[in-house]
């Protein structure tokens, strides 16, 4: 990978695109109104507010656990595209928000390899962010 994708300066613009797609697709929700829209709304905000504050990685802690708001976030807009397909209503702002989420799934898959190298490298790092906690026998060996 380039040192383009791994310059701060694109991180960024990746990361304020993220946000900007999942506050987009928060607002869509909001505005439709229903118990359920709401909700995926409200959980969109949430989700965007647990990025900003892993990117900003103020102390250690929040720097190890920076991958979990990416596979939330990606998890959340992935099972909302399986549950608008599967339920609908269909109509025209419903497929734009899905095509919104779509974006958002392909950037935040673009920042796991621009962070972690490779989905495996995410994966290590989750290991070993939990890797305290994990009974001895469990514990990842070097």
């Amino acid at each position: 990978m380039t040192s383009f994708f791994r310059s701060k300066a694109f991180g960024f613009v990746l990361g304020a695109a993220i946000v900007g797609l999942t506050l987009v697709t928060a607002n869509i929700h909001l505005s439709l109104g229903g118990t359920l829209f709401t909700l995926n709304g409200l959980g969109y905000l949430g989700l965007a507010a647990l990025f900003v504050i892993g990117a900003a990685a103020p102390t250690e802690m929040i720097k190890r656990f920076s991958w979990f708001p990416r596979i939330a976030l990606m998890g959340y807009a992935a099972l909302t595209i399986a549950g608008y397909l599967v339920m609908g209503p269909y109509f025209t702002l419903g497929f734009i928000a899905k095509g919104i989420e779509v974006a958002l799934v392909t950037l935040l898959v673009i920042d796991i390899f621009r962070v972690y190298g490779s989905p495996m490298g995410l994966v290590r790092s989750a290991l070993a962010s939990i890797d305290p906690i994990v009974p001895e026998r469990f514990r990842q060996t070097a």
